[in-house]
């Protein structure tokens, strides 16, 4: 029975468990994308969420906490530089998990996880107005098609009043 074991274990010992997850914490502070399964992505996303909410207080006693969890000093620069500046304002929620499909070989859910202040295709929202639906272009012209004639008809009625 499984009462009370509320992480996915991901078929391995807990050594090797927190070295694979350290090793993708750090490919994803370094690239802020890394393509995995949905299982591990999840179990990445528990893990790496913790670190970042102690990068945006930079302290010596933050940076220490960290770095024993990822023992990389490129990856600490990264998190507490870069990442931190992006999410300082940020509650939480500090990574996306997209779903791209199953795995030819073995038909496991493939995934992205990313950070979400650095996907620049998802951060951009188009302005107010810029985007119309096909329905409210058949209305604008429609409208002005409309006013169109109706002002030719004044206009030749206030002539003739002249």
């Amino acid at each position: 029975m499984r009462h009370n074991k509320k992480f996915n274990h991901l078929s391995r010992t807990a050594d090797h468990r927190n070295a694979m997850l350290a090793n993708m914490a750090i490919s994803l502070i370094m690239h802020k994308r890394i393509t995995t399964t949905l299982a591990k992505a999840k179990a990445l996303k528990k893990y790496v969420e913790p670190l970042i909410t102690r990068s945006k207080d930079d302290s010596t006693n933050s940076r220490r906490v960290v770095f024993s969890y990822l023992q990389n000093k490129e990856a600490i620069k990264e998190l507490f530089g870069e990442v931190a500046m992006k999410v300082g304002d940020r509650p939480g929620g500090y990574t996306r998990i997209i779903k791209l499909g199953t795995r030819q070989g073995d038909a496991a859910s493939i995934c992205f996880i990313e950070l979400v202040d650095f996907n620049e295709n998802m951060a951009k929202t188009p302005a107010a107005g810029a985007k119309k639906t096909r329905r409210s272009r058949r209305s604008n012209k429609a409208a002005e098609a409309v006013e169109a004639p109706a002002a030719e008809v004044v206009a030749e009625e206030t002539a003739k009043a002249e």
